[in-house]
């Protein structure tokens, strides 16, 4: 439905272009993030397998007969169809019979068990991964330097103002829900902490009816956001908790919950960049933690403005997750991907960005503008080195994402520097 108060989304573009090309997409992502306003945007008709209109009359008639919820104007919004997994099955042979392009759109945020689930839906049914909003989607950026020009080696220098340690801190701990926008700072932080509540103490059941320790959940939890933007192993989250929590969690304890995180969208990690970019140099292969948006790591630490005022080093790993949260979201809307950079020489680039023709892009993020030399001397050293190797790939465009700059600019060095309150995709 075209909403007149809809709020525009970075894949709204990539939405249409999917819709065009295959005959049915699912959106997934984490709950409240905005995928079910979105894809009722794009749109003409709904079922909503969570109604709880008539003792959830809806979720019944699609477990008794999954094929005809799917009957409406298209497309077709058919809202967490995780729900009542038949429903994948059911899109897929409709597709079949009925050769049409973007006939359907389902949301999930959850990914089932395969049980129940007898095809694919390859060739069919597109997926997308939706994120909580970046900051030029909630409004906190101006949009004035575009990643995709960036990558491409193109900026005008532009003065972007000021922005305060403050500033940023709340935009942290408010994180990117649609449903926190205009809300005060502590009735925004309550959000992330409610959603986590949810998830926990209903999702992990409803996924597949099984029962598990929520109390080590937790704990494993704020493990992680303890470690966020980092990439410390699962042998590494087992002592910290441990060592903090004086909990025995067993390894495969720790996998198995991991994997439900994953599968419900609270965590979404960063993977390794080994492209090939050194030839000599082995390039580490673990992956770098996130939470689907920093505010969740926050609800976890029970951050406030003050404390993190009073802890730099946190503040630094939350800022760096906030802004890797608007690089993904950036750069797959045009196709890109997003990476880090760790070698055996504990060499490391924050963010890479993999350009769909191969070229890559490095990203330092420094939360003050005292840090843009160190930022810039890193990137340049690593370039280097991987120029002097003989089947060395350097990056095409360095560059400092930084916090509290108030000017996006060029350096004689060549390396850019960019404000994340000044980016868009």
């Amino acid at each position: 439905m075209k909403r007149s108060d809809y709020k525009p989304r970075v894949i709204d573009q990539k939405v249409e272009e999917y819709l065009s090309a295959f005959g049915a997409l699912c959106i997934e992502g984490p709950k409240w993030c905005g995928k079910t306003w979105t894809s009722s945007y794009h749109c003409n008709s709904e079922f909503y397998l969570g109604d709880p209109a008539g003792n959830f009359q809806n979720r019944q008639l699609a477990e008794m007969s999954p094929a005809l919820v799917l009957d409406g104007d298209k497309p077709r919004l058919i809202d967490e169809w995780q729900e009542v997994p038949p429903i994948w099955d059911a899109v897929r042979f409709k597709v079949d019979e009925i050769p049409q392009k973007g006939q359907f759109i389902l949301t999930g945020s959850a990914t089932p068990n395969h049980k129940g689930v007898l095809h694919s839906g390859a060739g069919r049914i597109a997926k997308l991964r939706m994120r909580p909003m970046s900051l030029y989607e909630s409004g906190d950026s101006s949009g004035r330097i575009s990643l995709r020009d960036l990558c491409g080696g193109n900026m005008e220098p532009v003065m972007t103002g000021e922005v305060g340690l403050t500033k940023l801190i709340e935009l942290i701990i408010r994180g990117g829900w649609p449903g926190s926008l205009g809300l005060s700072l502590e009735q925004a932080a309550l959000l992330p902490r409610e959603y986590l509540n949810a998830v926990i103490d209903d999702d992990v059941f409803r996924m597949d009816g099984i029962r598990r320790d929520t109390f080590k959940m937790r704990l494993l939890l704020c493990s992680l956001a303890r470690n966020e933007s980092t990439t410390v192993s699962n042998k590494t989250l087992m002592k910290d908790i441990k060592a903090v929590d004086d909990e025995d969690v067993d390894s495969n304890t720790v996998s198995a919950y991991l994997d439900i995180f994953k599968r419900l969208f609270i965590t979404d990690n960063q993977p390794p960049f080994s492209a090939g970019i050194r030839s000599s140099v082995r390039v580490k292969q673990a992956e770098k933690r996130h939470f689907a948006d920093p505010s969740l790591a926050c609800a976890l630490l029970k951050a406030t403005p003050a404390g993190l005022l009073n802890d730099l080093e946190t503040l630094g790993f939350l800022f760096e997750a906030l802004c890797e949260r608007d690089l993904r979201i950036y750069a797959e809307s045009f196709g890109a991907n997003l990476y880090h950079y760790q070698d055996y020489k504990n060499q490391e680039i924050d963010a890479v960005v993999e350009l769909p023709d191969g070229n890559w892009c490095a990203f330092e993020i420094k939360l003050g503008a005292n840090q843009i030399d160190s930022a810039a001397a890193n990137l340049l050293k690593i370039k280097q080195q991987i120029e002097e190797e003989p089947n060395g790939r350097p990056p095409c465009v360095l560059c400092a994402l930084c916090g509290l700059a108030n000017a996006a600019y060029v350096r004689p060095d060549g390396v850019f520097v960019v404000p994340i309150t000044s980016l868009k995709n």
